[in-house]
């Protein structure tokens, strides 16, 4: 699920915004009516999408998107004269008069491309450290010398007993080094 901040200087355009999420689906995390009170919320929040108007009592939008978290999209609703005349690099745009299906749409892209990079980012495996490499190779190396192993055997016998035991890999080379000795 992800977290969703409707900014407009007009409390009535906010709540038809937040309603038009709400009936698509979406959980809306805080409606604001100042670009100080979005920012607020979106450091609470941490990320998500910001789906906003042009111009607000205290900034501007691009103000607003130069000044929220990286980890925040953002949504412009804006008349076409705005959007024609260029907006900030990564925001997204739907012009006015607003489409509900439109707003949807854009909403579901950008919710799926969030979700998209943190699957992504789950994915990756963690970076070890040098020491932490160390203590593997040192495991691998003893392994070697003792069992008569090749590399790949001892690696891969490293892998096995870290997930029998369920510890991580680096911990799996610490428990083996200490039972042998070292």
């Amino acid at each position: 699920m992800v977290n969703t901040v409707v900014a407009f200087p007009k409390i009535e355009n906010a709540k038809s915004v937040r309603n038009l999420l709400v009936r698509g689906g979406y959980d809306v995390s805080a409606v604001c009516q100042s670009g100080a009170q979005a920012l607020a919320a979106a450091d609470r929040l941490g990320s998500g999408i910001i789906v906003c108007g042009y111009r607000f009592p205290d900034m501007v939008y691009d103000e607003l998107y130069e000044n929220v978290r990286p980890s925040f999209e953002m949504l412009l609703v804006a008349s076409a004269r705005i959007i024609e005349e260029g907006t900030a690099d990564g925001v997204i745009k739907v012009a006015m008069p607003l489409k509900a299906h439109e707003l949807i749409d854009s909403f579901e892209m950008i919710a799926d491309s969030i979700a998209r990079r943190k699957r992504k980012k789950r994915m990756m495996p963690a970076a070890r450290s040098d020491a932490d490499r160390k203590l593997i190779e040192d495991a691998k190396a003893l392994l070697i010398a003792r069992n008569h192993m090749t590399e790949e055997e001892a690696h891969r016998y490293l892998q096995k007993s870290s997930m029998d035991s369920g510890t991580n890999l680096v911990e799996t080379a610490q428990m083996l080094l200490a039972l042998m000795g070292m």
